[in-house]
């Protein structure tokens, strides 16, 4: 085996360095693109607009500070400033809640209320302390703003100003004192005995009938028995507050030693557990403010409460048993006149979602929705950590919501009355980020429709009909509207033009014109070289599966006929796309690999987002599977149609992507001649529990899943060169996760490894220096060993 590599190994970053220029046949350096926003430029986002319209305010570094910071672009005057700190630190909050006729808005900053009269542009604020207020929001037909403090919730009145405390949620339980019979019988002969203890007791006694009046007047203290409190909310008539209530599983944690630390000693890091945990039990219930009762919700009425996972037919002699379902339950989402209220409910398995009406008075459901899906609830509006979108419709009849019930991620309606449901866009494509417009005659949101990675912004009428596109620039368009949503602010990019920002009017409400760049963001290196836009192609799988990709050619008279496979990170992620890419890093290694002759394909393969259901889900059970596949089908591609020899495959990717180039080094070992493994997964084991058990369900209920798809059960087939990658401190993929892969390479006597660390690097990267060394090492081993060069 070759000797492991740290930073401060025999090869220094001098040697490396060296090797890179003298190597190199590109312009650009590794270690100048490397920079990263440093030479790209540091791009504008998180856009928002003041609320006269007149200012779009933005993060921008242009002056290569610390940070980013905040700008301001003037309509007016067609100029941009940056902010002070006093005007920034007073602006209002953009994340703000708005009474109904927009008059008014409610929101929380630097840990304080406050109240914002629109007419006027002026904040009133409502709470100056130490403690942190949040989550503000009107109710009782706006006359009052209820908010959180702590784990209870407080109303402000608009008129009086009297701030009232509506909850008690408290660890403190009174308890009365007992006395044994002993005790009992010499109490009571006390009193027998003395006038004056009998006076007392009695004077006591109607103090404390005083006082339970008093306390009839005050929030019932609701008892949390040491669990947490959260999600509260009170109903728009201030009638009813839900809250859930969780007792955490105390799972063991992966401890994370930091060598290189300020004080000198190891210093260890607490972090996540691995996948297998016992799944956390949400409780919803119901604080009647009025008659200071609590009282749970009842779900027992759940459709498929019962249900028994397909796979666990491959388990004949296991028993399964998951008795209580129920995992995470977002809302209630209350109609504008605050009469109804839906919940939105995940499975703790991750297969189902419930969409049910709840009755506040007496803590029952009716069913309105019910997704299932035997891999695992999710797609664009749908499966989020905390709930999917959803919305009630103008009318306060129907809902809104999303669902993959056709295999592609679209937007629906339903009465809930009737519960007739009503499809209000379908197609092969995805909607993103559905909003209901201002005068209620609208839907404003992002589609891929044109092409899936071609990311446009649409209008359509309320209840369905002819989308019509607002945007017109190919490639990512995330548009924010002016208040009056006359004027559109777009982040825009191109494959290989990065994010800026844009004003255009809104085609709805006037003549379309071209949309007008406000911000230059690129530096003058970064503008010297001419970026390849990546051709956007399609393939066909062993399974006869369109697969989509990027493509970058070298010129001809320096191709050497060799090629790498990109593969990106996250699984559930899209980067073949015609926008720049969140990955530029690599993007611009990869024009650096092609100005060295090199083909590179960067493949969405199976399991990437921006293709529907079916795509989303295809490596349930097996990562690993058709995810890895697709790589190989893609390089099959490249020798039959580029003139690609078969000897000459590199393969190299991060995260996801590096679990993929270990799996595809180890099982596909005689399609890939050299991989660079950065920040893998070797064994899904170690992974954390939200990801990998919607995907391979648990190790203790799904063992071969988790056999068939972890890297460290195929190490015995490695053959190619192999590069493994990874931060010490990775409090994400455990740098345990790769010692314990090095360790079974050593015993299955494998020599054509190396593994290079990173002291001060957690799962992404921050120093230059390591980004410099990591893809100088990636560059020098596809050079050596696909193209024999020293």
């Amino acid at each position: 085996m070759k000797q492991l590599l740290l930073l401060s190994s025999l090869f220094s970053l001098l040697t490396l360095h060296c090797f890179a220029q003298k190597g190199n046949l590109s312009t650009l350096s590794i270690e100048q693109i490397m920079q990263g926003d440093d030479f790209v430029g540091h791009l504008p986002s998180d856009v928002y607009w003041s609320e006269d319209g007149n200012t779009i305010y933005f993060q921008w570094n242009p002056e290569k500070a610390y940070s980013d910071s905040l700008y301001a672009y003037n309509l007016k005057t067609e100029k941009i400033d940056k902010a002070d700190f006093e005007t920034e630190y007073n602006l209002p909050s953009p994340y703000a809640k708005y009474n109904a006729d927009h008059t008014k808005k409610v929101y929380s900053k630097h840990g304080n209320i406050f109240l914002f009269d629109i007419k006027t542009n002026k904040p009133l604020q409502i709470t100056d302390t130490k403690e942190r207020e949040s989550s503000p929001y009107f109710i009782k037909n706006e006359t009052q703003i209820a908010y959180r403090k702590d784990d209870n919730i407080y109303t402000w009145d608009i008129s009086s100003g009297v701030t009232v405390q509506i909850t008690d949620f408290t660890n403190k339980k009174d308890r009365p004192k007992q006395r044994d019979s002993r005790e009992e019988w010499l109490y009571n002969d006390q009193l027998a005995l003395f006038d004056v203890l009998r006076e007392r007791k009695t004077k006591n006694d109607m103090h404390d009938k005083l006082m339970e009046r008093y306390d009839e007047k005050a929030p019932l203290p609701i008892q949390k028995d040491g669990k947490s409190v959260f999600n509260q909310k009170i109903s728009p008539d201030g009638k009813f507050v839900t809250f859930l209530t969780t007792e955490r599983s105390k799972n063991k944690r992966t401890i994370v030693p930091h060598y290189v630390t300020e004080s000198g000693y190891t210093e260890s890091q607490n972090t996540r557990s691995k996948v297998g945990n016992k799944p956390t039990k949400y409780e919803m219930s119901i604080y009647n403010v009025k008659k200071k009762e609590v009282y749970p919700v009842v779900l027992d009425n759940l459709e498929g409460l019962d249900y028994v996972p397909e796979y666990t037919k491959d388990y004949p002699n296991k028993t399964y048993e998951n008795d209580d379902r129920i995992g995470y339950i977002s809302g209630p989402y209350w109609n504008d006149k605050g009469t109804k209220a839906v919940l939105d409910i995940n499975s703790n398995d991750y297969k189902d979602r419930w969409i049910v009406l709840l009755d506040a008075e007496n803590g029952t459901v009716t069913n309105l929705d019910h997704q299932h899906d035997k891999a695992w609830i999710a797609g664009p509006g749908i499966g989020g950590w905390r709930g999917g979108s959803l919305g009630w419709m103008p009318d306060d009849k129907n809902i809104w919501f999303m669902s993959e019930k056709t295999g592609y991620s679209h937007l629906y309606s339903m009465n809930v009355s009737s519960k007739k449901a009503k499809a209000l866009t379908s197609g092969e494509f995805e909607i993103y980020d559905p909003k209901i417009s201002k005068d209620k005659k609208r839907w404003y949101f992002a589609s891929n429709k044109t092409h899936p990675g071609d990311r446009q912004f649409y209008s359509m009428p309320l209840k369905g009909g002819e989308f019509q596109q607002l945007t017109e620039m190919t490639g990512k368009n995330d548009v924010s509207l002016s208040p009056d949503e006359k004027q559109m602010a777009i982040l825009h990019s191109y494959s290989n033009k990065p994010t800026e920002l844009y004003l255009q009017s809104n085609p709805l409400t006037s003549k379309t014109k071209p949309a007008q760049q406000i911000t230059h963001s690129t530096t003058e290196d970064f503008q010297s070289y001419n970026w390849k836009d990546p051709e956007i192609i399609t393939f066909k799988a062993d399974d006869d599966a369109k697969v989509y990709a990027r493509l970058y050619q070298p010129k001809s008279d320096v191709k050497n006929n060799a090629a790498v496979i990109f593969v990106h990170g996250a699984g559930y992620l899209q980067n073949a796309h015609k926008w720049w890419s969140s990955y530029f890093r690599e993007y611009m290694f990869h024009n650096l690999l092609v100005d060295n002759g090199y083909t590179v394909l960067d493949i969405d393969y199976r399991g990437s987002a921006g293709y529907g259901r079916d795509w989303r889900t295809g490596i349930y059970r097996h990562m690993g599977g058709k995810d890895l596949s697709d790589q190989v089908d893609g390089v099959e591609y490249l020798i039959s149609n580029y003139g690609i020899d078969k000897e000459k495959v590199g393969i190299y990717g991060g995260s996801y992507g590096g679990f993929i180039t270990l799996m595809g080094m180890f099982s596909a070992a005689d399609t890939f001649s050299a991989g660079a493994a950065i920040r893998s997964v070797g064994d899904w084991t170690a992974y954390n529990h939200g990801y990998t058990a919607r995907i391979l369900n648990t190790p203790a209920t799904d063992s071969l899943a988790y056999r068939r798809s972890s890297p460290i059960y195929f190490a015995d087939g490695l053959k190619g060169d192999l590069l493994i990658l990874h931060g010490m401190i990775d409090d994400n993929v455990h740098f345990q996760d790769m010692v314990r892969l090095s360790q079974r390479l050593i015993e299955l006597g494998k020599e054509n490894w190396e593994m290079t660390v990173y002291p001060v690097e957690r799962h992404s990267f921050v120093e230059p220096s390591s980004w410099t060394d990591e893809y100088t090492r990636i560059f020098k081993l596809f050079q050596k060993s696909l193209l024999n060069k020293e």
